[in-house]
């Protein structure tokens, strides 16, 4: 499709959940709601439209082994587009992949900058690895490379106590916590465990990643301050897997895990309840396939969130969180054109009709 070529939605635009137009017009790569003047060359897609989905913990340029080459990431980069998710925020990463900011036809990206973990206590080569004295200087560091977030790992398994524990002293992660937030960044954190939880949140932490430690008597401190979770319920499906494979070396942090996936759904509801923020995110370019924004959709379902609020935390409600328009009058075109109301079930979000980015049909 040429610059000069409008594209004309019609169907039902989801502008918000309730907010629903006939149609909008796409010009010069921005949303509007005014037929331009004089437009000739017209192209229309037909269908039930959404602001491009986002996944809120991904990691471009990254596999289980570390950072990729860069085909690899574009490949990354590209099924999760044809998947229809237009916008990321990178949860960390080794990889370098701001080339993809040149790229009209690959989603937006919103990185946190590299882990942050302690020595030893991280998947290799994903990390910088550093002790408690030094975590000030990294997270001011990552928080002027990100794009206003920084990642912490939180916990990780403890090799001699066999189980997982919390990897930062309380007093470390409040002054570094505070640097970040003198920096303009956010801070967000890996923990699976309990026992990172409270320090974290009380040091002011504004997200969490996962969560699956999550308990009733910290959901209301969640709560009172706001902390996010981004719950990646399709990775914590591999915890059974993983607990098998560390069965025979450490058999307490292989029945931990399988404890936290047991209760997973349950978490979940229980935050959400509580009113706590949740979020999409899939923690893909690990050992995980990219393109499941819609999975994770449907996973909150099952956790007992309501199709309307699930879908809007994959949409609506992310980008505003993360700071990025939806279909707003003006705004980069990044749509999702469906066949059917993915109000009323959401699994029709694993089959978009067309993508739309930055004003071009790209899928």
């Amino acid at each position: 499709m040429s610059d000069r070529t409008v594209l004309h939605v019609k169907g039902r635009v989801l502008v918000g959940p309730e907010d629903v137009r006939d149609e909008l017009w796409v010009v010069d790569g921005r949303v509007s709601y005014d037929r331009p003047a004089g437009a000739r060359d017209i192209r229309t897609v037909k269908g039930w439209a959404l602001p491009g989905l986002v996944d809120a913990h991904c990691h471009v340029g990254l596999d289980r082994h570390g950072a990729v080459p860069q085909d690899v990431a574009e490949k990354q980069a590209l099924t999760d587009r044809d998947a229809g998710t237009l916008l990321i925020r990178d949860a960390g990463s080794p990889s370098d992949t701001r080339w993809v900011d040149d790229r009209e036809d690959l989603p937006k990206i919103i990185r946190a900058g590299r882990h942050i973990a302690r020595t030893r206590r991280y998947i290799r080569n994903y990390a910088w690895e550093i002790e408690p004295e030094d975590l000030v200087a990294y997270v001011a560091q990552e928080a002027r490379r990100g794009d206003g977030w920084v990642k912490l790992v939180g916990d990780w398994i403890d090799r001699d106590l066999g189980d997982l524990s919390a990897c930062w002293p309380r007093g470390a992660v409040e002054a570094a916590i505070a640097e970040a937030h003198r920096l303009g960044a956010r801070v967000t954190a890996h923990c699976f465990a309990e026992d990172s939880l409270q320090d974290l949140v009380e040091a002011g932490i504004d997200c969490i990643e996962h969560a699956t430690g999550l308990t009733e008597d910290l959901i209301p401190l969640f709560a009172e301050r706001g902390v996010a979770i981004v719950p990646t319920l399709v990775n914590i499906a591999t915890f059974p897997q993983l607990a098998d494979g560390g069965e025979s070396r450490f058999p307490r942090w292989s029945a931990h895990m399988r404890r936290l996936h047991e209760r997973r759904y349950d978490t979940v509801r229980g935050a959400y309840d509580a009113g706590i923020p949740v979020f999409v995110g899939t923690d893909a370019g690990g050992g995980l396939a990219h393109g499941l924004a819609a999975a994770e959709v449907a996973e909150l379902v099952t956790a007992g969130i309501p199709p309307l609020d699930a879908l809007a935390a994959g949409t609506w409600t992310a980008r505003a969180w993360l700071g990025r328009p939806g279909l707003d009058e003006g705004a980069p075109a990044d749509l999702v054109v469906y066949d059917e109301d993915p109000r009323a079930d959401v699994r029709v979000l694993a089959a978009p009709r067309r993508v739309v980015l930055n004003g071009r049909v790209v899928g």
